[in-house]
């Protein structure tokens, strides 16, 4: 992924990752409430403000790092990857579990989706019609960015959203034999990342929805 390297758009993408990241998690604890769970509500996470939801290593050191190495050599940080603290969700407060389980686990997702798109639409109205070259930069990074988090995040490893997903799809058995990939999630998706397995997945998926969308890719 290419940034712009000036000082105004690195400021104003570090805001758009963090709110990005931040409403994400939010939209987990919202619809979690909405199916009885009010863990999130009562541990104060269901705020925009992003100080409860920092993540030192995935909200600031990594993303920072990615972000800076683009900025003094575009490209050179390849894919941004970020996250928040996850929201604590206790699914046995659900009205109906597998139901439950299931859109909590795509809400942060479709957060992410819906962003890209509002971004997409403001891309074209600053390129089209105010004729912004900065805000259109921003647009496209809010665009970018989202679209990357949402299809990360939908990958069926754990602890990705897209691994809950699944489990509250598989039947029982499955389900329990699948969970037991989850201690070494982590390791699966450093190794996806070191063998650039990672790089052609997301490519490979994102690329059509830019095209989609009419946003070139950042």
């Amino acid at each position: 992924m290419v940034f712009e390297p000036t000082a105004v758009v690195l400021a104003l993408s570090i805001i758009i990752l963090l709110f990005s990241v931040i409403v994400h998690e939010v939209m987990h604890g919202y619809v979690a409430r909405m199916f009885g769970d009010h863990t999130a509500e009562n541990a104060g996470r269901l705020t925009l403000n992003p100080i409860p939801h920092i993540d030192p290593v995935g909200t600031i050191l990594l993303p920072g790092m990615l972000l800076f190495l683009n900025f003094i050599s575009p490209g050179s940080g390849g894919f941004l990857i970020g996250w928040a603290k996850p929201v604590p969700v206790n699914p046995l407060h659900f009205k109906d579990i597998r139901k439950g389980e299931l859109l909590v686990s795509l809400a942060g997702v479709g957060a992410n989706f819906f962003l890209a798109l509002l971004g997409a639409v403001l891309y074209h109205i600053s390129g089209g019609f105010l004729q912004n070259d900065l805000l259109t930069e921003i647009f496209k990074f809010m665009t970018g960015i989202n679209l990357m988090l949402g299809v990360f995040n939908l990958l069926p490893v754990p602890p990705l959203d897209g691994s809950k997903a699944l489990l509250a799809l598989l039947p029982y058995n499955l389900a329990r034999e699948y969970e037991k990939l989850t201690p070494y999630g982590f390791m699966i998706i450093i190794a996806l990342l070191y063998f650039n397995v990672l790089s052609f997945i997301l490519s490979f998926i994102l690329l059509p929805l830019y095209l989609l969308l009419g946003v070139p890719p950042i």
